[in-house]
């Protein structure tokens, strides 16, 4: 089994940046495609990026174009996401999950605990 484990979430001023991880033990993890969701208080859990298994594709949620960049690095069995010019919108709790390349949580079967981001005004 593969348990996905979060990092880097806090508080952040609007238009900040932080960079969230996602670590998980064994060479495994890397033959998986690896998608970041998050879940708003009162929202639903929403798509924010995806990344393939190699690093070959990447897509993106409209909101975040242009200010995610997702990116993995094998070798260390971690995935980033790179958050810049954030907006109170973006706060909420940023899950890791490990599955196939969609932008469909349906296709995620590892999923980690979360972590909370807060950007404030």
């Amino acid at each position: 089994q593969v348990q996905p484990v979060e990092s880097g979430g806090g508080l952040v001023q609007a238009g900040g940046s932080l960079r969230l991880s996602c670590a998980a033990s064994g060479r495994t993890f890397s033959r998986y495609a690896v998608g970041w969701f998050r879940q708003a208080p009162g929202k639903e859990r929403e798509f924010v990026a995806v990344i393939s298994w190699n690093g070959d594709r990447t897509n993106y949620a409209d909101s975040v174009k242009g200010r995610f960049t997702v990116s993995r690095d094998n070798a260390e069995n971690t995935v980033y996401l790179q958050m810049n010019s954030l907006k109170p919108e973006d706060t909420a709790v940023y899950y890791c999950a490990a599955g196939l390349y969609t932008g469909s949580a349906k296709g995620m079967t590892f999923w980690g605990k979360g972590t909370l981001v807060t950007v404030s005004s």
